[in-house]
């Protein structure tokens, strides 16, 4: 009898995935730039993070007026990303 009552029980298994925090990437990625883009996304932080120094060494340092802001959109897009596919599984 209590194998026949086991049989058909159904197990339910939920995984929780958490989320990151929108607004710590993007206040990351703002004091830090591409070092802040690493909570994000470590590979676009790399990425950035090496785009920045060549931009930063070939125009003295202004080429961070363009990749800075770079690196806080790409930091939010890659959230957003992130939690949808987190949101999905």
């Amino acid at each position: 009898m209590a194998a026949d009552q086991e049989q058909n029980v159904q197990k339910i298994v939920v995984v929780q995935v958490a989320g990151k925090s929108m607004a710590v990437a993007i206040i990351l990625a703002i004091l830090f730039g591409s070092l802040g883009m690493m909570y994000a996304t470590v590979m676009g932080g790399v990425v950035m993070l090496v785009i920045s120094l060549l931009a930063a060494v070939f125009t003295l340092g202004f080429g961070l007026f363009i990749t800075w802001p770079i690196c806080v959109n790409w930091a939010a897009v890659a959230m957003n990303t992130h939690n949808k596919k987190a949101l999905a599984a």
